[in-house]
């Protein structure tokens, strides 16, 4: 007779979880699909009020993804709330550590970055710290 194993996620765990990977999916490939368009017909266009609101509109597909983040924050249980918060809190502590560091760089002649680095360093951190969390307390 098999041993069962204890299951790690309950069934309403389970099923939020797949609610936010549809919605944060769906948002994301709104946000690709506008982007794209955005870089394709943005550039070429006359200066004005159109351009800003085309090369702009990727933002849309950004919001809809901060809605996903917020929807399922309001899915967890309050333990989960806290390991998101503090996950949250380390990751923007990782990006303040290297952008301000990074800006000592430039100072000493490394090239500027843009702005969009920042939201790099600041998804990669939260990204590693919550699956290196995640696996810790997997364990």
């Amino acid at each position: 007779m098999p041993i069962q194993q204890k299951q790690k996620y309950s069934e309403m765990e389970r099923k939020a979880g797949g609610k936010y990977l549809r919605e944060l999916t769906g948002s994301i490939a709104v946000y690709v699909v506008l982007l794209i368009a955005s870089l394709t017909y943005g550039p070429a266009m006359d200066s004005g009020s159109l351009k800003t609101a085309a090369l702009a509109c990727p933002v849309i597909g950004f919001f809809l993804m901060i809605w996903a983040v917020a929807r399922q924050v309001g899915r967890m249980d309050e333990y989960q709330r806290i390991v998101m918060l503090e996950t949250f809190t380390l990751a923007a502590a990782v990006t303040v550590g290297v952008t301000f560091t990074y800006g000592f760089l430039e100072a000493a002649g490394y090239p500027r970055l843009s702005m969009f680095t920042v939201w790099g360093v600041m998804g990669a951190s939260w990204l590693v710290i919550g699956l290196f969390r995640r696996w810790t307390m997997d364990r």
